[in-house]
């Protein structure tokens, strides 16, 4: 019998590898706009976030978003983000 192998992602916040179902994928479409995927399965480039506002507050602050996505990303963006977080957490 083999193990099922678990999908493990990287946080972009603090850089940690963990289970893709403890994690947030943060997604742009191909139409340029940026949601919070609760599913991991919707189309488009994919950044994981681990689901605290330390991560989050990291992730704005090192500028991960931007390196994932090859591309500045609007403030608009990162404050629906915290919304989302808040409502989540």
């Amino acid at each position: 019998m083999s193990t099922k192998k678990i999908p493990q992602r990287q946080c972009i916040g603090c850089g940690e590898m963990k289970n893709k179902k403890e994690m947030i994928r943060i997604l742009k479409t191909p139409e340029g706009d940026f949601t919070l995927d609760a599913t991991g399965r919707k189309n488009g480039r994919g950044a994981y976030l681990c689901l605290s506002m330390e991560c989050l507050k990291k992730a704005i602050k090192g500028k991960g978003l931007d390196r994932s996505f090859k591309m500045a990303v609007p403030k608009a963006v990162y404050e629906a983000l915290e919304k989302e977080m808040e409502s989540l957490g």
